[in-house]
């Protein structure tokens, strides 16, 4: 065998080996609704999918508006993930614009929901994720969903979300290592918007905000001054405004009762890579960390 020929024969097997290459290391092409939700579906995920949020970093994802781009990536997703329970009032607009096939997996399925009343209506609170122990059930139906669509793959998004939930088992224990020792009349902080209620029902911190539960209503003058006057009655020391909204009728509430500026929240949407909330991990620590650090002012 001359010397060409028997380079050629050593490199057919390399070469068969690199045509069948992608067929293994075909990765899922996913969509999710906001970065917070992206985040935690790369967590499970892992290599084998390709993860885009709709939603931008310090977005706000009750006003978001989607563009072409949006309904493009949509349309080529192999699943799509929702948090649900009305959060995400423009999807129904942007499967019908885009052509998009599949149904959006609801991730928040399952969770224990909390309400409450907006406009002399009972509103289910979509912000579920405020609380870690909700986002154990985001893991649960994003592994099923992803295992579903890509069995092949199953063992290894079983060993990513039992890693995570570990995770968030943590991070669950470190908020109420800094909450339980603060006293009960000290966990009191004015916000941008009502979001926060699964982290105050499960740290029993109370939050108070001029508005409800989404950034698109408008809170009236007569229920800015009931707040103010609460906010003096209770003595709620610090405020906090919002990544993804404006600050300025929070920092109007903060001046007519004294309160002081207790830094930035990132509530709904994680911040960019050089922000100080890139993953939901370092977001709930953030936010962790921020309130505590005021409530021990405040004391």
């Amino acid at each position: 065998m001359t010397p060409h020929r028997l380079l050629l024969s050593a490199a057919i097997p390399a070469l068969m080996a690199l045509s069948a290459a992608p067929a293994s290391a075909e990765t899922l092409k996913v969509v999710a609704s906001f970065t917070v939700l992206a985040d935690v579906v790369r967590e499970v995920g892992g290599e084998h999918v390709k993860v885009t949020s709709l939603v931008g970093p310090n977005g706000d994802p009750h006003e978001f508006e989607p563009s072409p781009a949006d309904a493009k990536n949509l349309k080529a997703a192999q699943v799509t993930f929702v948090s649900g329970e009305g959060l995400e009032g423009w999807m129904d607009r942007l499967i019908t614009a885009s052509g998009y096939k599949g149904k959006p997996v609801t991730v928040s399925e399952g969770i224990n929901t909390r309400t409450m009343e907006e406009d002399g209506e009972k509103i289910t609170d979509p912000h579920v994720w405020n609380s870690p122990v909700n986002v154990k059930v985001w893991v649960a139906n994003i592994e099923k969903a992803l295992s579903s669509a890509d069995p092949s793959d199953a063992a290894a998004f079983k060993a990513n979300a039992e890693k995570y939930t570990r995770t968030l088992d943590e991070l669950n224990a470190y908020a109420h290592a800094k909450f339980d020792k603060v006293a009960d009349n000290r966990r009191k902080v004015l916000t941008s918007h009502d979001a926060f209620g699964y982290f105050g029902r499960e740290y029993n911190v109370s939050f108070l905000a001029p508005l409800g539960l989404s950034t698109e209503s408008e809170a009236s003058a007569a229920d800015v001054a009931k707040l103010i006057e609460q906010i003096k009655g209770e003595h709620v020391k610090a405020y906090f405004f919002e990544n993804s909204n404006d600050p300025r009728l929070v920092k109007q509430v903060a001046k007519a009762t004294g309160a002081e500026p207790g830094g930035e929240l990132y509530v709904e949407s994680l911040s960019d890579t050089k922000g100080p909330a890139p993953t939901y991990e370092k977001m709930f620590k953030y936010n962790v960390d921020q309130l505590a650090a005021a409530m021990a002012k405040s004391s």
